[in-house]
């Protein structure tokens, strides 16, 4: 019987012996039982628990990603021709600066909270103390697939829980450095990770209570997540997508707004949650809008996209197909080339678009962008609620009305005024949808608490012992009232 070290555990401490668990990138239902097992052990002896080890781990993992910096950027470019520059800023820079901003305050979100205590309960005193939920599963998508994984596992370690982590089969090669990654630089007793099929894994882990389960992907699989959590009760965090709208009124930097609505969206080759899915366009900015969109593309990309070592690529010949299939349900405006050896998709814009078509009704998730005419802003308002919530709204004007009734009258789960994305970027918010684009939110302290239970203890002293409360009540209602 062996101790697991993750960072130190004392053989013959106080928190005791726990069996030794071999690393396994492929599982099976044996080894799923014993890792689980591994983990609850671990977490059963307090080896999670002190703000030292968490600091600990928040410094190993960091270190853990500056020594795989290279490798990281190589294989997001193998899976998805991300350019190093986008690859670094989406998925690498973006964790060094959440680690930072999480040693800077964990200290601090470890206290206990002092809140006040009614006067029916004197003379007592309430705190409110976060408690780490345990044993956790972490399962990313295959967009982001190094970031979308470990962000939140961050937050996992913060919350002073243990995680198995499931990345993404469709993004082999981050998968298989993950994979190197963590074993190199945890115990699995402490953070595993699972490769496979995830139709395979994910039911075969999720047979086994976990105290919370935080998915990234799409709707489809989110809701076959929350089906398989309930025989637990476990509680869930869905971060799913949806159809993100872009709102254009009349008064805006047309030129500005363009550049920022095609950065936005053909980032990742529009394989981003939070991309803009579709533009809904004030008609009178509608004809120069559009001009301005092409000239964008054009700056970013060049005439030829294809050759440019800036544009992503789609995933893999399925999710092409799909994306593909949407080009012929309007008129392509800009772009339209396609090339399925290299899973190629131009960045297109389509106008004369119909509500009912598919490219309208699911998310597109790739490098098209509808563009949609609207009169009034009523107008728009009114087509935005026809669809479910979505994840985010990104409204572009100099109009403190518009940007107040949008924001008023839309439900989301969160946006920008004048610019696309980078509310994500922000540690200080929450980041999470409403409604069919998610449940739950994480990003710096809000990640602390998804990942802790606030545990309220109120304390009483024993110097008084005031009566009322005890029986014979006889005529204490009277004072009773008075006291509430």
């Amino acid at each position: 019987m062996l101790c697991f070290r993750a960072n130190s555990c004392p053989e013959n401490g106080k928190f005791g012996y726990i069996k030794k668990f071999k690393f396994i990138p492929m599982i099976s239902n044996t080894q799923a039982g014993e890792l689980y097992e591994a983990q609850k052990a671990y977490f059963d002896s307090g080896a999670t628990l002190p703000y030292n080890f968490r600091k600990a781990q928040l410094k190993r993992l960091k270190k853990a990603i500056e020594q795989y910096e290279t490798r990281i950027l190589d294989a997001l470019h193998q899976d998805l021709h991300k350019h190093p520059m986008e690859a670094y800023s989406s998925e690498v820079g973006f964790l060094y600066e959440e680690i930072s901003f999480i040693l800077e305050h964990l200290k601090e979100w470890m206290q206990p909270e002092v809140v006040t205590s009614p006067l029916v309960t004197y003379p007592s005193s309430s705190r409110v103390y976060r408690e780490p939920l345990g044993l956790t599963l972490i399962i990313a998508p295959w967009n982001y697939p190094f970031m979308l994984l470990i962000s939140p596992l961050l937050g996992a370690i913060a919350g002073g829980n243990c995680a198995i982590l499931k990345p993404s089969e469709l993004a082999p090669a981050t998968s298989a450095l993950l994979t190197a990654l963590i074993k190199e630089t945890f115990d699995p007793a402490y953070i595993a990770i699972v490769e496979g099929d995830g139709g395979v894994v994910i039911p075969m882990l999720m047979s086994y209570r976990f105290d919370h389960v935080f998915f990234t992907g799409s709707i489809p699989v989110g809701k076959k997540i929350m089906e398989m959590a309930v025989p637990h009760l476990t509680p869930v965090t869905l971060e799913l997508g949806g159809k993100s709208p872009c709102v254009v009124d009349e008064k805006v930097n047309v030129t500005v707004a363009a550049k920022r609505i095609a950065w936005g969206k053909f980032w990742n080759a529009g394989q981003t949650c939070v991309a803009p899915d579709y533009i809904l366009v004030h008609e009178n900015v509608q004809a120069a809008f559009t001009d301005a969109l092409k000239q964008a593309i054009r700056e970013f990309f060049g005439d030829d996209p294809a050759a440019s070592a800036d544009y992503a690529r789609m995933i893999n010949e399925k999710r092409f197909d799909v994306v593909a299939k949407y080009l012929e349900q309007g008129h392509i405006a800009h772009g339209g080339q396609t090339d399925r050896n290299s899973k190629y998709i131009a960045p297109t814009l389509l106008t004369d678009v119909e509500w009912d078509a598919p490219v309208m009704q699911e998310e597109i998730f790739g490098p098209v962008l509808p563009i949609l005419p609207y009169k009034t802003l009523d107008q728009a308002i009114a087509a935005i609620r026809k669809l479910p919530y979505p994840l985010a709204l990104y409204v572009f004007t100099k109009s403190k009305k518009t940007e107040r009734a949008l924001i008023e009258q839309v439900r989301f789960g969160g946006g920008c005024i004048n610019n696309a994305l980078v509310h994500l970027t922000n540690p200080e918010m929450p980041f999470g949808g409403t409604g069919y684009s998610g449940m739950g939110q994480y990003h710096g302290r809000y990640s602390f608490e998804t990942f802790t239970h606030p545990k309220s203890v109120l304390k009483t002293g024993t110097w008084l012992d005031v009566p009322t409360k005890y029986p014979p009540f006889k005529n204490k209602l009277k004072l009773l009232k008075k006291i509430m």
